[in-house]
């Protein structure tokens, strides 16, 4: 197990981004319009982000709600516009009408990202079968964690997964990172990082006045020190 657990927080604006950041995280994500569950920022934010801290940041490539790709031309030219600005980490993940991962429109991505690390994020937790997901993009290129709380529901009824998930690390499919996000809370940790969990994804957990409130160093710090702890 790490040493250190990742603590990935979700970003908005760049006042989000320095409060993340002093509060200890390593890593942000970049979105906006989170009534959507979060879709792709305009370059302009992801550009103030960058300028206001120095850790990576993976950015939201998404344009609806929901788990379609939708216009895949329009995601093309967000990443386009993002990588020009100088973005080189990503959050996606789309699935088909079957449940399975939209290849075709993952493909058109990855051939504008030529190599960049990402996220598939919680589209797992919708998808027909998630082992089968996993060995479907097991070899692409770039592809480095899932943000996954093992359930559509949330940690609480996706915790068995998620611990099945950590102990299967290192087989085929399961060589990514497990990142845990969605209705995480501080109780799930011990269980969570006893089990080799070493990266945490929080949101709303962030941001003590909700969505409306900016991200709080000091709530950012709690769930630092119950990581390092």
């Amino acid at each position: 197990m790490s040493s250190r657990a990742v603590l990935e927080v979700i970003a908005l604006v760049p006042e989000d981004a320095v409060a993340a950041q002093a509060g200890g995280a390593d890593r942000l994500e970049l979105a906006t319009d989170m009534a959507a569950d979060g879709l792709t920022p305009p370059v302009a934010a992801f550009a103030g982000i960058r300028d206001a801290v120095d850790i990576p940041l993976r950015v939201m490539l998404r344009k609806r709600d929901g788990f379609a790709a939708g216009d895949a031309g329009a995601l093309v030219r967000a990443v386009c516009e993002l990588r020009a600005a100088g973005a080189d980490e990503f959050v996606f993940g789309f699935l088909d009408e079957d449940g399975g991962p939209d290849l075709g429109c993952v493909e058109r991505l990855l051939a504008e990202l030529d190599g960049c690390r990402w996220t598939f994020h919680r589209a797992i937790d919708h998808a027909a079968d998630r082992d089968a997901l996993r060995k479907q993009l097991a070899d692409l290129p770039g592809l480095d964690t899932y943000l996954t709380a093992g359930s559509s529901d949330g940690v609480d009824d996706g915790l068995p997964t998620l611990l099945t998930e950590a102990a299967r690390h290192g087989e085929p499919g399961y060589t990514q990172r497990l990142m845990v996000g969605g209705g995480l809370r501080l109780d799930h940790v011990p269980r969570l990082r006893a089990a080799g969990v070493d990266a945490f994804h929080i949101g709303g957990a962030a941001r003590p006045a909700g969505w409306t409130g900016p991200v709080s160093a000091q709530a950012v710090r709690e769930w630092r020190t119950a990581l390092d702890g």
